[in-house]
């Protein structure tokens, strides 16, 4: 399917096929058939193979943050622009992450929590505020309960960081932690805590609720959840949704015109391309198109009427690619392409 760099275990030589001539993939980004059989296309591949990667939109540009790499962690940013194709190093993240959370507030990118190490996993609770317009990164105030695997969501100004998997009383394990960052205040608050602690899930903020979905127990994807807990900030309850059509974690979301898009994940029997579409007005889960190449770790970001996919891995385990796969709604983009 067009040009990949496939993905490859732990110290194997990456195996890649010829990129394409740039001014030909733009030309197909742009006037590809898109049909009810195929809503997806490929863009342009990510330069540097990981999984486990965060993303974020800022300015209609897509920010990859840290992530695995076949040499170990890596702190490496690199920012997409949909329209062009083209990628770009940014400054680097001061320090090597995975599994942290991610989200935007007032034109400033912050990474929150992680984990430092690639044997162990260890948990942090940083806090990393990014200015694109100097491109320059500064420690901000640490998140109170150190965590990686967490899921994160913006609302009004606050993120929202719940769940994940650190220290607790009894050694490393699941988290049900609910903590809400203010940067206006540089400040940290506890809220009622997510029902059920779990790790690896995925948060998503449609209809003014934060949605978490899914996830595992103990960090174990032998053990994914089918849970779907909503959030809402103005009462501060949580209620119980629609559980997802099957149990998983590892997964991504991203929102589309006020609809929640599920993609991948894995569990013992490999990994997943599924793709279900929640909507807060039915409350119903459908299924939907699903993904070219099956894969967890993921990162999904939402640019214009697009949903891009980067990165994430082919295998259950430490598996990494360069994937850059864009879904687009069949209807609307259908009928724009064929103008």
């Amino acid at each position: 399917m067009g040009d990949e760099i496939l993905s490859q275990k732990w110290g194997e030589a990456p195996r890649m096929t010829a990129a394409l001539f740039f001014p030909m993939m733009f030309f197909l980004l742009l006037a590809l058939p898109v049909s009810a059989e195929a809503p997806w296309i490929t863009g342009a591949p990510v330069p540097h193979q990981r999984g486990e990667a965060s993303a974020v939109v800022l300015d209609g540009k897509i920010y990859l943050i840290g992530g695995f790499t076949a040499f170990g962690v890596t702190n490496r940013v690199e920012a997409y622009h949909p329209a062009t194709g083209e990628w770009k190093e940014k400054a680097s993240l001061p320090v090597a992450l995975h599994h942290a959370g991610v989200g935007v507030i007032n034109q400033k990118i912050y990474v929150v929590g992680g984990f430092d190490g690639l044997m162990f996993w260890d948990p942090v609770n940083t806090v990393w505020e990014y200015d694109p317009k100097r491109d320059q990164w500064r420690a901000k105030k640490a998140m109170p309960t150190a965590r990686g695997a967490l899921g994160v969501g913006v609302w009004k100004g606050k993120l929202y960081a719940v769940g994940g998997f650190g220290k607790t009383p009894f050694g490393k394990g699941n988290l049900d932690s609910n903590e809400v960052y203010n940067p206006a205040t540089d400040r940290w608050e506890s809220k009622s805590p997510l029902p059920i602690a779990r790790d690896h899930l995925s948060v998503a903020v449609a209809d003014g609720k934060i949605h978490a979905l899914g996830g595992r127990l103990q960090s174990s994807y032998a053990r994914n959840l089918s849970l779907h807990d909503v959030y809402n900030p103005e009462t501060g309850e949580w209620t119980s949704a629609a559980p997802l059509r099957k149990p998983r974690s590892g997964m991504a979301a991203a929102v589309l015109e006020g609809k929640i898009h599920l993609f991948g994940g894995e569990a013992p029997e490999g990994t997943s391309p599924d793709h279900d579409v929640y909507s807060p007005d039915s409350g119903q889960w459908t299924q939907a198109a699903p993904m070219p190449t099956a894969r967890h770790g993921l990162a999904a970001a939402a640019v214009g009427n697009k949903i891009y996919l980067l990165t994430g891995g082919l295998r259950p385990g430490g598996s990494i690619s360069n994937l850059n796969e864009i879904f687009i709604p069949v209807l609307k983009e259908a009928k724009k392409l064929s103008r």
